[in-house]
């Protein structure tokens, strides 16, 4: 999703700063949003968080990282139900809560541009699969996620990197790769990650 572009306005290149500002203030609630820019030949400057063009001299203006002054509220909150339904399905709790860190941040309503759903992120299919009403009613979602790994770890004999590359990929695309995480950046990225949160919050815990 092109959260914004200026291909139809031209900005003087010292208005940067401030337009990268306003920008910053209205994404606080997309996750992990990288914002590239570049100025084409006839001095229009384009900005977006999804560098599509090909053979573009895209410039990375600004890391976006997570808002952190609200996560400390919101895992507390979804603590006490992550501990719940992981204990209900025989599930780490510490994974489940490593998987909704990667996912979504903690953020309940979070929409990926592919239309995954809710705390972890739970695609259309998959929740009515699953029986999964409201995607980002927090308990139905958490539920509806655990159950899904819970299948996964059965389906790849607990192999939790092949089963985080599920969750993130699809189950069909790791059995494509003969039981393999798939050779996409993103899915590679995403199993260090989850397993990254896992760790640590096993530390914590300990």
């Amino acid at each position: 999703m092109e959260i914004f572009n200026t291909r139809k306005l031209i900005f003087k290149k010292e208005w940067l700063p401030f337009l990268l500002l306003v920008i910053s203030l209205w994404i606080v609630s997309v996750a992990d949003a990288d914002i590239y820019s570049y100025t084409d030949e006839q001095g229009v400057i384009h900005i977006t968080n999804i560098p599509t063009q090909a053979n573009v001299p895209y410039v990375l203006v600004m890391k976006e990282r997570r808002v952190a002054f609200k996560i400390a509220r919101q895992i507390s909150v979804y603590d006490g139900l992550i501990e719940r339904i992981s204990k209900k399905y025989n599930m780490d709790a510490t994974l489940v809560k490593a998987i909704i860190k990667a996912e979504s941040n903690f953020n309940n309503k979070a929409v990926s541009p592919v239309g995954a759903k809710g705390l972890m992120q739970l695609m259309p299919s998959t929740a009515a699969s699953l029986e999964v009403t409201d995607s980002f009613h927090p308990e139905k979602n958490i539920e509806g996620g655990v159950r899904y790994l819970r299948y996964l770890f059965r389906l790849f004999d607990g192999d939790l990197p092949l089963v985080l590359a599920a969750y993130n990929a699809g189950e069909n695309t790791v059995m494509r790769y003969n039981n393999m995480i798939p050779p996409y950046p993103e899915t590679r990225n995403y199993v260090k990650r989850v397993i990254h949160y896992w760790k640590q919050y096993r530390n914590e815990t300990k």
